[in-house]
């Protein structure tokens, strides 16, 4: 495995069609199954849209924070230039990280995130791990053993990435979970090849004793009569 990037953003909310904006992108660098010092981390103006409480709570950044921090103008190019052309893995990112990202750098005319960068570990998850009653981060990141320490007060995208890279690393020495159907079939033919069922069963033939047959007769006569 060459270069990985594992990635998470914080947003003002989860409506991008409804202007919710990204406000903090965090990414660590995986390199032949290491993961790497370097790192991209920054925090982004949301250009007038309010953090509501909601969202607040979650990852305690709020607009006064952010008041000083450069837009998404100045941060999606060296985000961009970050990721180059190595796969991206975001957790849940199918449904969220990777449209929310590729809507806010289409909304700045930039190269989108292209599909066949995308890998998202809840979907690698599910094929590969079965016990946990739920893939969330958190849930797959204490499966493994891997501390949580660090976000105990609040979710930080570098905080996240960190420890999504470290699930990732996981899940890529975990085997592939067996398709359920593929057992049932492979059971079925083991039943099947069984030599006490089918038409291989080899039929066993061979006469009474004479004592067995004498009883047999007396019995038939005995209820015939």
């Amino acid at each position: 495995m060459k270069r990985v990037i594992c990635f998470d953003i914080e947003t003002t909310g989860l409506e991008y069609m409804r202007g919710d904006r990204c406000i903090e992108i965090g990414a660590v660098e995986i390199n032949d199954g290491v993961i790497t010092e370097n790192t991209f981390h920054e925090y982004i103006n949301p250009d007038g849209k309010i953090i509501p409480p909601d969202s607040y709570m979650v990852h305690k950044i709020s607009n006064a924070f952010l008041e000083d921090k450069p837009k998404m103008s100045i941060i999606a190019p060296k985000f961009l230039e970050f990721i180059g052309d190595a796969p991206i893995v975001a957790h849940n990112g199918a449904d969220f990280d990777f449209p929310f990202m590729n809507h806010e750098l289409a909304m700045l005319n930039l190269p989108q995130i292209p599909r066949n960068q995308q890998l998202d570990s809840i979907v690698i998850a599910r094929n590969r791990v079965f016990g946990p009653k739920s893939y969330s981060l958190d849930a797959l990141a204490k499966w493994f053993g891997i501390s949580l320490t660090a976000r105990a007060d609040a979710h930080g995208a570098l905080i996240d990435a960190e420890i999504l890279a470290k699930v990732f690393l996981e899940l890529e020495n975990t085997e592939p979970a067996p398709d359920v159907h593929d057992i049932i079939e492979k059971q079925h033919t083991a039943f099947l090849s069984h030599p006490k069922i089918g038409g291989d069963f080899p039929h066993r033939t061979f006469s009474p004793h004479d004592d067995e047959l004498e009883n047999h007769n007396a019995f038939m006569e005995k209820i015939s009569g």
